[in-house]
């Protein structure tokens, strides 16, 4: 990865008040991209806000694209861990699934600057870069189809729905988040995540409900 998480020598991350030099790159950043744009935000921009130099940038990222790689990858990391400990729970699969709906969609929610950037910004990420995290997203995905696969061979879920095809209509629904949220809305993150679940829960339930 283009980020190290150690120097040179060796040792941790530089700390400077209270951040190591790569979250203080990484939080400025963020909120650069989200203000101006990728495109509109230099590395000057971004050292100048975090109170650091071009060579402390350097030593952890190799280029600008770096930093808009792993503000995404960080998100990514996250909600995969997540996805994995969910699935491995004990217990019936129509709750491990309803959990791992609710917290995609409230992780996004939760780190809504870091997804406005990248579906606004994916192109300008290296082709290599891209392909990357189309692999990790697509490792979620999959890991999300398996949970659905499970509750229809147990019977949880009806099994005239292509488990693909669901999980597509589930997360057509949670990119489209970001053409409508506004933080600081009527609904927390967490009720609309329990809100997105419920609905993918109630179109895979058998009998009457979940065929309307």
């Amino acid at each position: 990865m283009a980020q190290r998480t150690r120097s040179r020598a060796g040792r941790p991350p530089s700390v400077v008040a209270g951040q190591t030099v790569p979250q203080r790159l990484l939080a400025a950043a963020t909120r650069l991209f989200a203000e101006r744009g990728f495109e509109g935000t230099t590395v000057q921009d971004v050292v100048d806000a975090a109170g650091l130099t071009k060579g402390a940038m350097y030593h952890y990222f190799a280029a600008k694209d770096d930093l808009l790689f792993e503000i995404y990858a960080s998100v990514l990391r996250l909600q995969m861990a997540r996805m994995e400990k969910i699935a491995a729970e004990e217990g019936p699969v129509t709750g491990r699934l309803y959990e791992a709906a609710a917290d995609v969609v409230g992780s996004t929610l939760d780190n809504f600057d870091e997804m406005v950037i990248f579906f606004r910004s994916l192109h300008q990420l290296s082709e290599q870069k891209q392909r990357r995290v189309e692999r990790e997203r697509q490792r979620y995905y999959e890991r999300f189809c398996d949970l659905i696969t499970e509750g229809q061979r147990s019977g949880d879920f009806r099994d005239d729905v292509n488990p693909k095809v669901a999980a597509h209509y589930f997360f057509g629904a949670v990119h489209h988040l970001s053409t409508w949220y506004r933080p600081g809305g009527t609904m927390s993150p967490a009720q609309i995540g329990d809100s997105f679940a419920g609905m993918l829960l109630a179109s895979l339930l058998p009998g009457p409900a979940g065929r309307a």
